[in-house]
């Protein structure tokens, strides 16, 4: 009996310690996983030369990578839930490794698509999984802890514009071949990870919370929960439709606009992105502070004035906003999740997966529309299209609060 307690206590130790050792590793494994999948937009200036595809073929390579990882991402989640999978994280790295090595080698635009379809199920299984471990290693700062995991990820995005013009743009579409050492040292990473991540799962994934949300919801409760998820997939739809549109397409709007060469127009996507994994990482303990309801709204309502001015000035000034709009809107991706797994208890996983998976799948929606768009009407008005989304985020006062959400469970 002693010593049952003794591990119960150890148990309910670690549910309240941060262990910043292991969210620093995790947060560096995001960062490779989507570095490798930042290599994907990355090729398209590459692509479009070298194979002469359109607008059209280049949203369809993302919306293949983005739909494959989306669509997973929920299921592995869910799966996760019920039974923990640790050592999925280095077996999906691996699977990445093995698209990445193709691309390099992909003749045509179909070979292409089965290599990024590689590349999304390692992201799919990584992602959920990546996020539990980060909430596992939290302790009570969920807020920091999931920007830390974020940031990473975030930060291996903005690398696209770095890679473009440091690799691929010299080396050509065969620059992709170095990315297999990335993906290699990742799984290198996720096999210590899987280790602590195997060793936690039996004590601290039994949380009260979680026990609590397992009992029968009651229907007043799940209407609610139902329509602020909703709401939540509306604001995530937004955030990654601009997002995707920037990330994917502004390039080509600044060599037609700008009149500057594929190098120099890698410089506005790494500035969005970069200051992107900087609000991501803000983001996250401010939330922790003044509420993540608080968070989502002002990463809308910031940025707006400026994404609705950004078509119509100049290169200096366009790059500036850009740099304003990164910080703003993205500052909410850790918190947005964290949310929803503060909304629906026990279902980290689950909720990871739909949140983080939404995120790709609507960016994977948003390459295929924005791409047809782009080859009807042309990028000056899908540009001025877009601006208008941020303008969404009004939909966050439809949300309940931080605390109206803890007045629920405590009163179930």
């Amino acid at each position: 009996m002693g010593k049952q307690a003794t591990s119960q206590n150890k148990n309910i130790q670690a549910s309240n310690y941060t262990s910043y050792s292991i969210l620093i590793i995790i947060g560096l494994c995001h960062l490779l996983n989507d570095s490798l999948q930042a290599v994907i937009p990355a090729m398209f200036p590459i692509l479009e030369q070298s194979l002469g595809l359109t607008f059209t073929q280049l949203g369809l390579i993302a919306f293949t990578l983005n739909m494959v990882a989306s669509v997973m991402q929920p299921v592995v989640g869910l799966a996760a839930d019920k039974r923990p999978m640790p050592y999925a994280l280095p077996i999906g790295l691996t699977f990445s490794m093995i698209g990445m090595f193709a691309l390099a080698f992909a003749p045509s635009f179909g070979i292409i698509l089965i290599c990024v379809v590689f590349i999304g199920l390692g992201s799919a299984v990584f992602h959920p999984e990546g996020s539990r471990v980060a909430f596992l290693a939290a302790g009570p700062r969920r807020g920091l802890a999931q920007s830390i995991y974020q940031v990473g990820g975030n930060t291996g995005q903005a690398l696209a514009p770095l890679i473009t013009a440091l690799v691929l743009v010299p080396l050509g579409q065969f620059g992709a071949i170095w990315f297999t050492l990335v993906a290699a040292l990742a799984v290198y990473f996720l096999f210590k990870i899987a280790r602590w991540y195997a060793e936690q799962v039996k004590s601290v994934f039994q949380s009260k919370k979680e026990h609590k949300t397992r009992a029968k919801t009651p229907p007043v409760l799940a209407k609610r929960i139902r329509n602020a998820l909703i709401v939540l997939v509306f604001i995530v739809f937004a955030r990654s439709w601009y997002q995707s549109a920037i990330a994917n397409f502004y390039a080509f709007y600044a060599i037609e606009t700008y009149g500057v060469k594929i190098a120099q127009a890698q410089i506005y996507i790494f500035t969005f992105l970069l200051m992107g994994a900087v609000g991501t990482f803000f983001g996250g303990p401010i939330a922790d502070k003044f509420g993540k309801r608080n968070v989502i709204l002002m990463s809308f309502l910031l940025p707006a004035p400026a994404a609705l001015l950004m078509p119509h000035v100049g290169p200096i000034l366009s790059l500036l906003l850009l740099g304003v709009i990164g910080f703003s809107l993205l500052s909410s991706f850790s918190v947005t999740i964290v949310y929803a797994q503060e909304l629906v208890p026990g279902k980290i996983g689950t909720m990871s997966g739909l949140i983080g998976g939404l995120g790709f799948g609507m960016g994977a929606v948003g390459s295929v529309v924005l791409g047809t768009f782009i080859d009807t009407v042309g990028l000056t008005p899908t540009m001025i299209a877009i601006s208008i989304l941020p303008i969404l985020g009004l939909l966050t006062f439809l949300l309940p609060t931080d605390k109206r959400i803890n007045e629920w469970y405590e009163t179930t």
